[in-house]
């Protein structure tokens, strides 16, 4: 082991220092180069391979809370996007209400009947109902225990796409909208684009 490094160190003492460094830095410049290129040519094709991932959205991933027409309209546009002859698709979803949570609640029910006798022989019934409802919470941080949640209902949907011009794509578009959604013809529009 000794062997081979005082060969390098003498190989390094013949060398002149100076040109060593230079060739070092050159080479090193020359691979930083490398690198940033390489960079931004396969960055921006990962960023393509990501977004054509993206296509199947999971509720989780967005929030639906407070755009469940957005997420509809999202998986929408992927899927329509996607069947034979259809170009570029627009779609606009309109919601009748929001997403409704029904949460976990502890309920309590008194009943008391009280019949009183007066001293004239009259008789006076008291009926008396009580109920207490007491929202439930979970864990530590106090939220909302939530049994069960209702997606809102779809009001319309428009969609537009190149390629709706032709009958046969223009159906398709349709009962694709429908199948996908579970509504009727009335509420979906297919409108071909500029």
């Amino acid at each position: 082991m000794n062997e081979i490094l005082d060969k390098i160190k003498k190989y390094l003492e013949k060398m002149n220092n100076k040109k060593f460094i230079n060739n070092l830095f050159i080479i090193l410049l020359i691979s930083i180069i490398f690198l940033i290129v390489a960079n931004v040519f396969l960055g921006s094709k990962t960023e393509e391979i990501d977004n054509s991932n993206d296509q199947y959205l999971k509720e989780t991933d967005y929030n639906l809370e407070s755009d469940y027409s957005g997420y509809l309209e999202r998986k929408l546009v992927t899927i329509l996007s996607k069947l034979n002859g259809v170009g570029k698709v627009s779609v606009m979803v309109t919601l009748e209400n929001s997403i409704e949570k029904i949460t976990a609640a502890n309920t309590t029910k008194t009943t008391e009947n009280t019949v009183e006798n007066d001293s004239e022989g009259g008789t006076r019934e008291v009926h008396r109902e009580d109920i207490t409802t007491q929202v439930v919470t979970r864990g530590n941080d106090g939220s909302l225990l939530v049994v069960k949640e209702i997606k809102p209902t779809v009001q319309g949907v428009i969609v537009v796409a190149e390629g709706a011009n032709d009958p046969e794509i223009k159906e398709m578009l349709y009962d694709a909208v429908k199948t996908v959604l579970g509504i009727k013809g009335n509420k979906v529009q297919v409108y071909s684009s500029k």
